[in-house]
């Protein structure tokens, strides 16, 4: 964990940073204009999201890191402080109603945008329809499982990642009485999944592929069936399946609900726990075209990481008293804590590259697909945005 001490320093030298950006401001841009934002939360507009994209019930759901570099926040600070954007330019950014977008929740919710002078709509989407939207220009930045990601990005999806936000988010369960004891005993079973091509399906199949049992076209010994991301739980309860592999926060509930117990938790496991779960990502002409907008989109949601991870309980209860995602605010906030809420650049592209590689591995990506230059393309560094080298403890 992080120690009272730690941060205190940080939030220290945080303030420090803030005030010499503003100093730094006052002088260099002392006839500067107001910007006003285009915000919308689900509470102040929900009849312009409706109107936007269809809506969606799916929801999904990364804790305590050392980072190897300490200044970096300070300079992310300085940049947001002394580059607020000028740019008219109305982001349109999608968001699935998922306990781990707290980050953009908070984001939204704490002025964050507003105050980088970012202008943004949001459209609720689902997350079986996000990445459509984005491709088709209805959406232009979003943040989401990277898992889902990675078969798209190889067909054409021109997006990039600007940042890893948390870890965690994914578990694999059975019942607690149920025989199954390991990932390797689930050979020859049935596991439940939200979707075939789901970030959940893609991490049980690299999880059971680590354990010895096949996952592969030419060695299956597991059957993967899916369900609607509700039913879940209730398929594993009435044994239609023997194990779910499933996202928080519906995951958690169902664990504390049907007692279930975990064969695989991905903000624990001592594999999958150094690994951004989720990102944040825009369309590549975004970036192109508007780079300051990208950029100010990308530094505020990492500061509502920062926030979240240093207020995870109070980020929950923000959360279900502004309806952006239902549950209990309690149990909501131990989740967001299990997750490791420091964002980074570097993170985004390093589980971009583990991701792929495992992937490809298992015949999920082509033989012929180059992981290198997925992640080169894939992947940018903007102006700004923390790009530590992390270590994640747990």
């Amino acid at each position: 964990m992080v120690n009272k001490k730690t941060k205190k320093a940080r939030k220290v030298k945080r303030a420090a940073a803030l005030i010499a950006a503003l100093a730094l401001t006052a002088a260099l841009l002392p006839a500067c204009g107001e910007h006003s934002s285009g915000a919308a939360s689900p509470s102040a507009s929900a009849a312009a999201a409706a109107s936007l994209a269809p809506a969606s019930t799916d929801e999904h759901a990364g804790h305590n890191m050392a980072a190897t570099s300490a200044p970096t926040a300070a300079t992310a600070q300085l940049a947001a402080a002394v580059d607020k954007i000028t740019d008219n330019y109305v982001l349109k950014i999608g968001f699935g109603g998922g306990l781990c977008e707290a980050a953009l929740h908070i984001a939204i919710e704490k002025g964050f945008f507003d105050e980088a002078g970012l202008k943004y709509t949001t459209t609720k989407v689902d997350s079986a329809t996000s990445l459509e939207l984005i491709s088709t220009k209805k959406i232009d930045a979003s943040f989401g499982l990277l898992a889902k990601m990675v078969q798209p990005i190889e067909n054409g999806l021109d997006v990039q990642l600007v940042t890893g936000v948390h870890t965690g988010c994914i578990r694999i369960l059975v019942p607690a009485n149920s025989p199954i004891k390991s990932l390797a005993d689930l050979k020859g079973k049935r596991i439940g999944v939200p979707g075939l091509a789901s970030s959940p399906a893609m991490l049980a199949q690299r999880a059971l592929a680590r354990a010895g049992v096949g996952v592969t076209e030419k060695k299956m010994e597991v059957e993967f069936v899916n369900y609607a991301a509700a039913d879940l739980p209730l398929a594993l309860k009435n044994g239609a399946v023997d194990a779910i592999a499933h996202s928080d926060p519906q995951a958690i509930i169902a664990e504390k609900d049907q007692n279930l117990k975990e064969l695989l938790n991905t903000a624990t496991d001592p594999y999958f726990k150094n690994e951004y779960c989720c990102v944040a990502y825009l369309r590549r002409d975004i970036i192109k075209e508007h780079p300051d907008v990208a950029a100010a989109f990308a530094r505020a949601v990492q500061k509502g990481a920062h926030w979240v991870e240093e207020h995870p309980e109070e980020a929950a209860k923000l959360q279900v008293d502004t309806k952006w995602v239902p549950g209990d605010p309690v149990l909501n906030g131990q989740v967001l804590a299990s997750y490791d809420f420091r964002p980074s650049g570097s993170g985004a592209k390093e589980a971009l590259k583990l991701t792929a590689e495992d992937l490809k591995q298992l015949g999920l990506l082509k033989a012929s697909t180059n992981i290198d230059e997925l992640v080169e393309r894939s992947y940018i560094h903007l102006p700004g945005v923390e790009d530590n080298d992390v270590t994640l403890n747990k």
